[in-house]
Parts: structure tokens; C-alpha cells; sequence
């Protein structure tokens, strides 16, 4: 029996880009997928696209507290054995992605598992800004720096059922405090999958400005914080700077 698959993705306002979504998601061979939308009331043809799309199995649109609160929406309505989340402007990089992921968890010992994503140009996919190879994970790689890219992060539902839903009280770090809650407090087993399963694309709010550089290196200590870990007093600093190598990877 194949092991479900839920994908989240939270909308607003994404008629630019959520058909490519929508349609890597309905691409995959893997045959048990559950794609499930949460829109935060969008004003524009948003929905009526989403809804030409039979695969999609539940939309919410309803007013959200954020793109996180969004997230948790999902995670609630999920009924699937694995949990991933792919934003509306960013894609699987084929149609294998899924049954890769589904392979990864037949091993009962995983409870996360990830992969590799390239950043592209929003509107042309095919031109790839840089590339995130994200390695194996080992107890000291949060402390170096080190995350691994949330787009390819998948975890089993019963995760989310043991540590919880995503900080809303976080604007930028929410992601990152989940993965520090799962990986390194809770030290659940993640497996690394060794090529890039997604296409991203620019643009990050945490990276925007020098401004939001700052408010997001704040965030990430208190992700740190919240849950009663101390990372060494350069591990913050690495975080961005790891990031210039990505330019240079291909």
C-alpha cells in the first residue's frame, strides 16, 4: 500500500504563478497524493484557477494571520502518512519528486527527510540564480550555520501530532524554529536525499533588505530560545554567509 502524501500550499493573490504549481503537483506518478490549498481570501482569479484543477483535493479561503497560521490550516486538514509544503510560485522539478519521497519513508526509522532546491527567476524557470545543496545533517550542523531548505522538508503527520504547528508569533523564522524543534530538540531522524527535488523562486522576504536581514537574524535567536537551546555565538552570523556558496554551485 502506498504511503499518502499531503501537499500544502498557502495562496494569496498567486494568479501569476500557482498554475505551474498546480500542475508539478498534478504531474507526479506518485498515486496517492493529496493536494490541499489555503487562500487567505485573494482578490484575484487566485481560486478560479485552483479550481480547474480536479486533482486538488480541499480548498480553504478564508482571512489568515499569515502565511505560517496558513500552513497550520493545512497540517490540521492534512490526512495523509507524510506532510510536505510547496509554495505558489515554486515547483517539483519532475514528476518523480513525490515517489521518491514516498520511497524514503518506507523506512519506519525516518520521521523527516530532504533534499536539494534551486533558486530560479520567477518567470523563467530554467534560469538558475544559485543552488542549495544542503548535505548531511550531523548534531552539530545547526550550530555551523546550517538548514536545510524548507520546500524540500518532509516530515511524517504523526511529527507535527508530537512537537506542533508552526509559531505564528515568528514573521520570518517560523520554518527554521519547526526544524531546530524537530531535528535538533526532539533529534528525530532525518535522511538526506542527494538531488534538488524543487525549483524556488527569488525573492525571499528575510533576504529583501539589509532591514530584513536584521529582523531575521532577531527571529532566529529566538527560535533558538524558545526552545531552550543555546547555538555558539558565531552560529547566526554563519547562517547568511553559507549562502555565498550558493552562487558558485551548479
Amino acid at each position: 500500500m502506498s504511503l499518502k502524501i499531503s501537499i500544502i500550499t498557502a495562496t494569496y493573490n498567486s494568479a501569476a504563478t500557482v498554475a505551474q504549481t498546480l500542475e508539478s503537483i498534478k504531474a507526479q506518478d506518485h498515486p496517492s497524493v493529496e493536494h490541499i490549498i489555503i487562500d487567505g481570501l485573494s482578490k484575484d482569479d487566485t481560486l478560479r484557477i485552483v479550481g480547474n484543477y480536479a486533482h486538488v483535493a480541499r480548498i480553504v479561503s478564508e482571512k489568515d494571520a499569515g502565511i505560517y497560521d496558513a500552513m497550520n490550516k493545512g497540517i490540521a486538514l492534512a490526512s495523509g502518512d507524510i506532510v510536505g509544503i510547496l509554495n505558489s510560485d515554486d515547483v517539483y522539478v519532475d514528476n518523480q519528486v513525490l515517489s521518491g519521497i514516498a520511497e524514503t519513508f518506507k523506512d519506519e526509522e525516518v520521521d523527516a527527510c530532504y533534499a536539494d532546491l534551486q533558486y530560479v527567476q520567477q518567470y523563467d524557470l530554467n534560469r538558475v540564480v544559485r543552488t542549495w545543496k544542503s548535505g548531511r545533517l550531523n548534531k552539530k550542523s545547526f550550530y555551523w550555520g546550517w538548514m536545510p531548505p524548507h520546500p524540500t522538508f518532509f516530515v511524517r503527520k504523526n511529527v507535527y501530532e508530537k512537537v506542533g504547528l508552526f509559531n505564528t508569533a515568528l514573521k520570518s523564522a517560523a520554518d527554521y524554529e519547526m526544524m531546530l524543534r524537530i531535528l535538533v530538540k526532539n533529534k528525530m531522524r532525518a535522511q538526506y536525499i542527494p538531488r534538488v527535488i524543487v525549483k524556488m523562486s527569488t525573492g525571499g522576504v528575510s533576504n529583501a533588505s539589509i532591514r530584513n536581514r536584521l529582523k531575521a537574524n532577531k527571529e532566529d535567536r529566538l527560535a533558538w530560545k524558545l526552545n531552550g537551546l543555546r547555538p555558539y555565538f558565531f552560529t547566526l552570523y554563519l547562517k547568511p554567509v553559507r549562502k555565498i556558496s550558493q552562487f558558485f554551485t551548479r
